[in-house]
């Protein structure tokens, strides 16, 4: 491929970015909507600490039961075909939790669009790996990866006022028409590049799917590093599903500046999706466990000031703490994303992606509710921040322990 050719395929790559990006934050508006109504649906269903950590592990466990099968889906299909599938489950999923009373019946259906959540990660990253070059590959995925804090975000500046004025079920119900009217338009315009199916014919046997998933689980990077991510994703939920109750109960802030801190982390997070994939693509010449060592120790630290903020606390230092705290935690996973696809060969991206989202995702089932339970039975959030900063500690030695195996290196180096 000459020159020319590579900069006209590398802006068409930009040009699909933009739609897989469009996806990711309407994917996320919805699909991470229950952060900001939490305390709107706790107070409409009378739940305590523990069920409302029990709603994110619902949604991962929907999450990691899906993983591995939409990673496998998209491997056959491609990303174009599963975009529409996916924000459509997503939509009407959520639409059914708009209009759903019981508690019990609320955490299966928030399973069921946990589900079609998962699917859009080998979706999309599926697409970043075949369009990108490894140069530029942490940089794109980080952007896309920025879809998820960005509609979080965004989900938390509109959905809680609009939920004050029109309830949380109406404000849930117009987020998800928005959705699907999105879903139609990034299906059509979204393409696949020309040989992102070249193998697809290989790919339909069990036994290959069985081989190559084999080779996957017994690839120790992998399943070091998604164990790792079980922690950091837990804390990452840890801070989107409480900081808001946080803030509320424990600073004194009213509901409105208490829901504006979450999109400040969430913001922090966007910022910090790009800013990581980039430096690690700048200055760290592809090697990203660097960045996910910074990541964690951010992390612990911004978890430990937490565990000291008082109500009379300046709020100059609240805002920067909660700031770097989503920058770090909320920031990483397009780091870690590109790390897991480049362990493997290409045409497996969305497999590996399935296998290390269905692991990391019983970070999310555990530590929201075991984080919750110790607020509870400790009347304390400190306790609770505590845990998250030794937590930390534990990731960093799961972090040393996937750098002594062997050190990661760009996809294109190993199998291009």
């Amino acid at each position: 491929m000459n020159v020319k050719s590579k900069e006209h395929t590398l802006q068409i790559a930009w040009k699909m970015l933009i739609w897989l990006l469009l996806a990711q934050i309407m994917v996320s508006f919805v699909g991470r909507s229950l952060a900001p109504l939490t305390i709107l649906i706790g107070e409409d269903l009378s739940l305590s600490n523990t069920q409302i950590g029990l709603l994110p592990a619902a949604l991962f466990l929907g999450q990691s039961l899906a993983a591995i099968p939409s990673g496998l889906l998209v491997d056959r299909l491609g990303s174009k075909k599963q975009l529409f599938g996916t924000i459509a489950l997503l939509g009407v999923s959520f639409i059914l939790i708009s209009f759903t009373t019981q508690f019990y019946l609320l955490l299966i259906v928030v399973v069921i669009g946990g589900g079609a959540y998962a699917a859009m990660h080998p979706t999309t990253n599926r697409g970043i790996l075949y369009w990108f070059p490894q140069r530029s590959r942490g940089t794109a995925m980080g952007i896309k990866q920025m879809g998820i804090t960005a509609g979080s975000a965004l989900a938390a500046m509109f959905l809680l006022p609009l939920a004050k004025e029109l309830g949380w079920r109406p404000a849930l119900f117009i987020s998800c028409l928005v959705l699907l009217a999105v879903g139609v338009l990034v299906s059509y315009r979204y393409q696949d590049p020309a040989d992102s199916m070249a193998k697809k014919d290989a790919l339909l046997t069990k036994g290959k799917f069985q081989e190559d998933l084999r080779k996957i689980l017994q690839n120790k990077q992998v399943l070091l590093l998604s164990i790792s991510a079980m922690g950091l994703q837990g804390a990452q939920l840890c801070l989107t599903t409480y900081i808001i109750l946080f803030a509320f109960e424990k600073l004194e802030m009213t509901l409105i500046l208490a829901g504006l801190l979450l999109v400040l982390a969430e913001i922090g997070g966007s910022v910090g999706r790009v800013a990581w994939g980039t430096i690690s693509d700048k200055y760290f010449a592809g090697n990203r466990m660097i960045i996910m060592f910074i990541v964690t120790v951010l992390t612990g630290m911004c978890a430990l000031v937490c565990a000291v903020l008082l109500p009379a606390t300046p709020l100059i230092v609240v805002l920067c703490t909660v700031f770097i705290f989503g920058f770090s935690i909320s920031g990483y996973n397009g780091v870690w994303m590109t790390i897991i696809v480049e362990l493997v060969q290409k045409e497996n991206s969305g497999i590996a992606t399935g296998v290390t989202i269905t692991i990391s995702s019983w970070g999310v089932l555990i530590i929201p509710p075991l984080f919750g339970y110790i607020v509870d039975i400790s009347g304390s959030f400190s306790k609770g921040w505590l845990f998250i900063a030794s937590l930390m500690a534990v990731v960093v030695l799961l972090l040393k322990q996937t750098t002594n195996h062997t050190e990661v290196k760009g996809v294109d180096e190993v199998v291009d």
